[in-house]
């Protein structure tokens, strides 16, 4: 059922609007100023805002342009009493659906609160299946261990059962989670993500399970937890190792029972989850050494998936190199790849950081080198090695440069070592560095490089 808020300070138009749009199949909410209104948007579910404009304490345009900064994806319906053409040009302008006078015609308003729902619909399609197109390439690998992930995945997500996801930082646990999302009968629904490790335990409640006005001293509106924000999809605990005792107690009690009660609240709310969780930590070290309760490790890991670091899966580097590479690549508009020895080089570099780390190194040569080819030493260089070789030392003074500054100066040096193994033949020289002879010529005279004869 879509939700209508009808925002005007005069109750006969509120309890008009409110009889015609129940007696459409609508719930319907309202509020008799702007920032009553702005409350309810941030804490309920509002689909579509029927707002006058003539309101006190907060004009109804600006309440319009506030409206369109926090929640753009909300249809408005702007109405007045004293109606003019500047006045609905202005509201369409700031984002409103369209612009109606009073004295309201009845028929105009199902109408038009009919046809704005159904943008509202068409809109919501959209970003799903946009979000289901991105999250579609994020499972790169062909290796051993990533198709027994595919396989884990398969097998699980079309049940509701609750999946334990564990893994170094920059694995990848959050795109399994996704993934398993993806492929879940919730896949309309929402994909919740809380990171555990970055909410104070002073917050972490109110977090989940949200909290009514003035509950706690900053509690100015009512607001919806995670919990309840995730009903009818999927709530990514991420990092659950990270959360505090007293917080797991309460979890482990709306897991089993799928109720709760927001902060300072006493209404039960049920909700329909699937939980995903995920930890970076030994978590069967966290269970013994009780900095995580067994009760809660037990609800939780129902199915429990591994995600190996990226040392453990050299054979998907390449797959993945190739393709942060080109998605990169687009981006600056220019054509882009690795070299054998390149790859062989990625594939031997340790990766502490995982598939983030190989992400944004890969995003940091696209940015900061202009070759089209991409070499082992151009690789070594930006891995932050000191040297390309035995055979040439002379990476170790860039070591105080600025990143620009020194990239200039490797790729001078650079330029200069394989014109001197060529002999200063030039052609041969942008063979081997996979470049026309016509912009190595350019390079040359951009780096002042003395060719001898």
């Amino acid at each position: 059922m879509s939700s209508v808020l009808v925002i005007d300070d005069e109750a006969g138009i509120r309890d008009v609007l409110r009889e015609i749009l129940s007696d459409e199949g609508y719930g319907v909410l309202t509020a008799e100023d702007g920032i009553e209104g702005l409350e309810l948007v941030r804490s309920e579910r509002v689909d579509l805002v029927v707002l006058d404009v003539w309101l006190p304490n907060m004009g109804g345009m600006d309440v319009l342009k506030q409206l369109k900064a926090e929640k753009p994806e909300i249809e408005v319906i702007v109405i007045s009493g004293h109606g003019n053409i500047d006045l609905a040009v202005k509201a369409v302008k700031l984002g409103a659906f369209d612009f109606l006078e009073k004295p309201l015609s009845l028929d105009r308003v199902t109408t038009i609160t009919r046809n704005a729902l159904e943008m509202e619909e068409l809109k919501r399609e959209n970003r799903t299946l946009k979000n289901r197109l991105v999250n579609r390439d994020n499972m790169i690998g062909e290796s051993r261990p990533m198709r027994e992930i595919q396989g884990l995945i398969r097998q699980s997500a079309p049940s509701d059962s609750r999946i334990m996801i564990l893994g170094e930082n920059g694995t990848g646990k959050e795109l399994v989670a996704r993934e398993i999302h993806r492929r879940s009968p919730r896949s309309e629904g929402p994909f919740v993500e809380v990171n555990c490790a970055a909410i104070p335990d002073t917050l972490i409640e109110s977090e989940l399970f949200g909290h009514e006005k003035g509950a706690f001293t900053s509690a100015i509106a009512r607001r919806k937890g995670k919990f309840e924000t995730a009903h009818g999809g999927t709530l990514f605990l991420d990092e659950i190792a990270d959360m505090s005792l007293s917080a797991q107690a309460k979890v482990l009690r709306v897991i089993q029972e799928m109720r709760f009660e927001r902060v300072g609240g006493e209404e039960s709310i049920g909700v329909d989850v699937r939980v995903i969780a995920a930890t970076n930590k030994d978590i069967k070290a966290e269970v013994e050494a009780r900095r995580f309760r067994e009760d809660l490790y037990f609800r939780l890991n129902v199915v429990w998936i591994h995600v190996p670091p990226l040392r453990e899966r050299r054979d998907d580097i390449p797959l993945l190199a190739e393709y942060f590479l080109q998605k990169y690549a687009e981006d600056e508009g220019q054509a882009r790849r690795f070299d054998p020895s390149a790859i062989a080089r990625l594939q031997e570099f340790e990766w502490p950081g995982n598939v983030r780390e190989l992400k944004n190194f890969v995003e940091r040569v696209t940015i900061m080198s202009d070759e089209e080819v991409l070499t082992r030493e151009i690789v070594d260089f930006f891995l932050g090695e000191r040297s390309v070789g035995p055979t040439d030392p002379v990476l170790e003074e860039f070591g105080g440069m600025g990143l620009n500054e020194a990239r200039d100066a490797f790729e001078r040096r650079y330029i200069e070592h394989n014109l001197r193994e060529n002999e200063y033949n030039v052609t041969r020289t942008a063979t081997e560095l996979g470049i026309y002879p016509s912009n190595l010529h350019a390079k040359i005279k951009k780096h002042g490089i003395q060719v001898e004869r």
